[in-house]
């Protein structure tokens, strides 16, 4: 016998097995390759905006943390010469509208300055 085969009474021939493929139109699928590249550059330029716009948030928010970082400095640096800075003065009698504008206290709201009932902060 030569490479055919008999099963259940029919000849089957070896090759690639399944379905085979339509005859699909040449330009149908440039065209949808196309488009798929088109989405997926789309895509990409959406995912890339959004990282940009990511960084730059977490980038205003270390320029923030350094400011406040250096305040925290400037005040522990006065605290040691034997000033109190006129801002903790104001967060521990509790009057924050002699404190400026510019310097509200970001800490008080975290409850990092807050004293607690045995005197310590």
């Amino acid at each position: 016998m030569d490479d055919n085969k008999m099963v259940g009474g029919k000849v089957k021939k070896p090759g690639k097995r399944g379905r085979k493929p339509a005859k699909i139109d040449l330009k149908a699928k440039l065209e949808r390759s196309r488009q798929s590249a088109r989405e997926c550059r789309a895509r990409k330029k959406l995912r890339y905006q959004y990282l940009e716009e990511l960084v730059s948030s977490k980038e205003r928010a270390i320029c923030a943390l350094r400011e406040e970082l250096e305040m925290y400095k400037q005040w522990c640096s006065a605290m040691d010469q034997g000033k109190i800075p006129s801002e903790i003065k104001a967060l521990l009698t509790g009057d924050e509208q002699k404190m400026p504008q510019g310097s509200s206290t970001k800490a008080s709201k975290n409850g990092k300055n807050n004293i607690n009932s045995n005197g310590q902060g």
